[in-house]
């Protein structure tokens, strides 16, 4: 979540006082090891009510934004704030009756995101792949660690593992510090190491200049998703709207994203011939390798795609950018048309030419108050997990869709109160979108 709030402000607000981030990085490493080492009770328990307690703020919060729905959507709705209430409970909990309850919902969420995150480094086998897998045994380990009460006493094992996300957060701050410390002026802040592990922001521009934001009359840059549950002929539904599906020919769909600025810019990137995964195995047809690389083209309107295929199932527009910033990532990247199906896609093209023409979208005379609000905005909170999802596999037209309304929301809506904001991400997620095409994208 840093990074994007980091990415949305823009370096330039916070270059000059670099140093600031490291103060803060510092300070939270320093509160990270008295909660791992336990050297103080005091500490330990005000992070937990701290914590704790914006969980079920934020719960509460959520509460107002369901009321409104109807019918099964309410029900739904209320799955949210259940959770985040249920969540801060648990973590006051720990203050109160000691931490065993909590320490087994962090051991339930480690295995569950430790399984995710090996399981699909495994499969794909990106540009450091490695490291993610070890990252995905590392959270296995702490659940071992948490549900067997060793090496560490039970009493320290809970304050051990927050202790580590805490540090964590705060090596990720010094390290945003020291990098935008020797960021040159013209450079996007996507060419930072941080956000280069898949080199999907190679073409992050370098611009001389100011990079003014579009005019209000400007047209926006439109998003464009085909699903792949548009012609399935079974129903999956997390499968079908975030992987793949078949249409009733048997055909194999990924699905296809685009993006779009009027009058002369379109971002779509496909296979140059049609993608057929027969007689492949799961493991073979996703692996992110050069081995996988094979010949793409760009495809020029959307007219042309229409009458090639069919419309998009959806739509998203974006109003607030930079035209400039778009133009310089698309020049770049054009330049190779090259194409993988899960490091080199047409989903991965459209995120990250959104990303390059939202880069300081907030910027401002007040970035530190902008970032405080930032990661306090729940449409944040769902970007940067959907973002954090898709590093972790790769970007596809369901979460790019999610992607492209979430970053909408949270750049052209900035006058929706709070409950607003999340009612209208609730209802949006309700829908029941339709879906993909034949064609892999």
């Amino acid at each position: 979540m840093l990074k994007l709030a980091f990415l949305l402000i823009g370096p330039a607000a916070f270059r000059a006082r670099w140093y600031v981030l490291g103060i803060a990085g510092g300070l939270l490493v320093v509160l990270a090891v008295m909660l791992a080492a336990g050297l103080s009770q005091m500490v330990t328990q005000a992070t937990y009510i701290a914590l704790g307690g914006g969980f079920v703020l934020t719960g509460l919060a959520m509460l107002p934004a369901v009321v409104s729905l109807r019918g099964e959507r309410r029900w739904r709705g209320l799955i949210r704030p259940a959770a985040s209430i249920a969540a801060g409970g648990l973590v006051l909990s720990a203050v109160f009756l000691g931490g065993s309850a909590m320490a087994l919902a962090f051991a339930l969420a480690f295995i569950l995101d430790g399984f995710v995150r090996a399981g699909m480094a495994l499969i794909v086998r990106f540009t450091g792949w490695v490291v993610s897998c070890l990252c995905g045994a590392a959270e296995l380990g702490l659940a071992v660690m948490l549900l067997s009460g060793w090496p560490l006493s039970p009493g320290l094992n809970l304050p051990f593992c927050v202790g580590l996300f805490v540090g964590l957060s705060g090596w990720l701050l010094i390290r945003l510090g020291l990098m935008l410390r020797g960021l040159e002026d013209e450079a996007a802040i996507l060419l930072l190491p941080v956000f280069g592990a898949r080199g999907w922001y190679d073409h992050a521009p370098v611009l001389i200049g100011d990079s003014p934001l579009n005019r209000p009359d400007d047209p926006p840059i439109l998003v464009r998703v085909w699903t792949p549950t548009g012609q399935a002929r079974s129903r999956r539904p997390v499968i079908d709207r975030y992987l793949a599906a078949t249409d009733a020919d048997g055909a194999f769909s990924t699905g296809h994203a685009t993006l779009e600025l009027a009058p002369d810019l379109y971002i779509s990137h496909c296979p140059a011939t049609d993608f057929d995964p027969a007689g492949r195995s799961l493991v073979n047809v996703l692996h992110g390798g050069a081995g996988n690389d094979v010949p793409g083209i760009f495809q020029r309107s959307y007219d042309d795609e229409v009458q090639d295929w069919r419309a998009a199932d959806v739509s998203v527009a974006i109003r607030r950018y930079s035209a400039r910033r778009l133009r310089a990532f698309w020049a770049g990247y054009k330049q190779d048309a090259t194409y993988n199906i899960t490091n080199r896609n047409c989903s991965v093209v459209v995120a990250a030419a959104l990303e390059a023409a939202l880069e300081g979208v907030f910027a401002g005379p007040y970035p530190w108050a902008r970032l405080l609000w930032l990661l306090t905005d729940p449409d944040m909170w769902v970007a940067a997990m959907i973002r954090s999802r898709a590093t972790s596999m790769t970007w596809t037209p369901g979460l790019v869709l999610d992607y492209a309304r979430t970053l909408s929301r949270l750049v052209d809506h900035r006058d929706r109160s709070w409950g607003r904001r999340f009612q209208g991400f609730l209802a949006r997620i309700d829908d029941d979108t339709p879906g993909m095409g034949a064609n892999a994208g």
